[in-house]
C-alpha cells in the first residue's frame, strides 16, 4: 500500500466535506438525487420489467446509466451511506416503498422514454409524500399539537 500526503490525495480523489454527526434526511437524499437527474446531460435508462423479477433477484438488479447508477456516482450520496447502485440498496437508502421504487425505476412507467427531468419529478413526488412515520407525526401534530408541545 502506497502512502501519500493529503495534498496529493486531494488532487486525485473526490474529497467530500462531511459535517460530523450530520446525516441527510430522507427528503434531503431524495432532493439531492432529483437535482442530479435534473442536471444530468447523458442517457438515463430504466430497469426492465422489475415486477417480474423474483424478489431475491430484484434486490441485485442494476444497470449502467440508471437513475440509481447516477445517484451512486455522486460522492455526497456515497458519503451519506449509499452502498451501491443495486435496486435493493437504492430502495433502502432512499427509503422507498416497493411501489415508489417500481414507479421511479421500471421501464413500464416510461412510455416515450426516460429522461432525467421526468425521473426527478417522480422522485420529488415521493419526497413530498413522505414516509408513513412522517405522515403520522404530521397528522398527530395537526390534531393534537398543543398537547405534545410545551409552550415557552
Amino acid at each position: 500500500m502506497k502512502h501519500e500526503s493529503l495534498d496529493a490525495l486531494r488532487q486525485t480523489a473526490d474529497v467530500v466535506p462531511v459535517v460530523e454527526g450530520k446525516l441527510l434526511t430522507r427528503r434531503e437524499r431524495l432532493e439531492r438525487w432529483a437535482d442530479l437527474l435534473e442536471h444530468h446531460d447523458g442517457a438515463v435508462r430504466p430497469l426492465s420489467r422489475v415486477e417480474f423479477v423474483p424478489a431475491d433477484e430484484r434486490k441485485t438488479l442494476r444497470g449502467d446509466d440508471t437513475p440509481l447508477a447516477i445517484a451512486f456516482s455522486d460522492p455526497v450520496l456515497r458519503a451519506a451511506g449509499m452502498p451501491s447502485d443495486r435496486y435493493g440498496d437504492g430502495k433502502g437508502f432512499f427509503e422507498l416503498s416497493e411501489n415508489e421504487a417500481h414507479h421511479i425505476l421500471c421501464n413500464c412507467h416510461y412510455a416515450g422514454g426516460m429522461s432525467g427531468p421526468r425521473v426527478a419529478a417522480r422522485i420529488r413526488a415521493a419526497a413530498n409524500r413522505g414516509t408513513a412515520a412522517e405522515l403520522f407525526y404530521k397528522a398527530r401534530d395537526a390534531l393534537f399539537g398543543r398537547f405534545f408541545h410545551r409552550h415557552a
